[in-house]
């Protein structure tokens, strides 16, 4: 029988470069939060944010109502007060839930002791200066922007490491170090999973810096939520089952949702992007720092 050499070749070729790609090592964890991540994640202060500069208004503004990526902004500073060609602001919001009912039972209280939240909603660099006013491209967009939107000249965010990957301990025992809860989202979101960032009542003043990790975990039979599960389910639910002996919240173990790591920190909140979570995640769990 004979053989086409060069089809040989062909498929051995073929054949070597298939090996290759089945055996190529898998591309590595990514070992930070890219900036989507880092600029985009919000945060909630208590401290008062500077809000005398303001994106005014934009090109097409006669029927554009929300500018984006590559738009032209106008924002209500120029030369007189010192602004000059190549400078960069980040655009941010202050937002309020607007659905009024708490999710659980402490959560406005826990927040207003947070503060404010705020959203970040991208980046502005300026092309052209005049006397009162100036004019800025859209570079990096988080979100819609609008008229009357604050302006605060941008500064670098540290984008902490990830820890090393192992498996998850789902039974983690409590770490002894200071608890608290889920008290919101971004975007108010009632419930979070794997890469949602979620709002934290500890920072600061409780010794948290960029860079931690919480875990989050659930106690079955506590009763903080608003609408409440009913009374004693963890260990009795009518026609499937009771046991003979009563179980409190705190007699049962505690389930371990997931873990985070903190991206932002003011006085009392941090923001913590999930990087793991076994099922969703809501507001009024427990975190702990880890």
């Amino acid at each position: 029988m004979r053989v086409n050499a060069a089809g040989l070749c062909l498929s051995v070729l073929l054949g070597a470069g298939l090996c290759s790609a089945q055996n190529a090592p898998a591309p590595p964890p990514a070992r930070q939060p890219d900036a989507s991540l880092v600029y985009c994640s919000g945060f909630v202060t208590d401290q008062k944010v500077p809000d005398e500069m303001r994106l005014i208004s934009g090109e097409q503004s006669n029927y554009k109502v929300t500018f984006g990526q590559g738009d032209y902004v106008y924002i209500n500073r120029g030369v007189n007060q010192g602004v000059k060609v190549g400078d960069e602001f980040s655009v941010l919001r202050p937002t309020a839930d607007g659905i009024k009912m708490p999710w659980f039972r402490w959560q406005n209280k826990l927040m207003k002791v947070m503060g404010t939240p705020y959203s970040d909603l991208g980046r502005i660099r300026v092309v052209v200066v005049q006397p009162k006013v100036s004019i800025a491209q859209v570079v990096f967009n988080c979100d819609f922007m609008q008229r009357g939107d604050i302006l605060q000249a941008f500064q670098e965010r540290p984008a902490p490491t990830f820890k090393d990957p192992s498996p998850f301990d789902h039974f983690a025992a409590p770490s002894a170090k200071p608890v608290a809860m889920v008290v919101s989202s971004t975007g108010f979101h009632q419930s979070s999973g794997t890469n949602d960032t979620i709002f934290v009542n500890l920072g600061v003043s409780q010794g948290v810096k960029v860079g931690d990790y919480f875990r989050v975990f659930r106690y079955e039979g506590s009763r903080n939520d608003t609408m409440d599960p009913g009374k004693d389910y963890q260990f009795k639910l009518w026609g499937f089952g009771s046991t003979p002996t009563r179980y409190n919240w705190d007699d049962l173990p505690r389930e371990v949702l997931g873990e985070g790591i903190v991206l932002n920190v003011s006085r009392n909140s941090s923001t913590v992007l999930l990087t793991y979570s076994t099922i969703e995640i809501y507001a009024g769990d427990y975190v702990e720092i880890e």
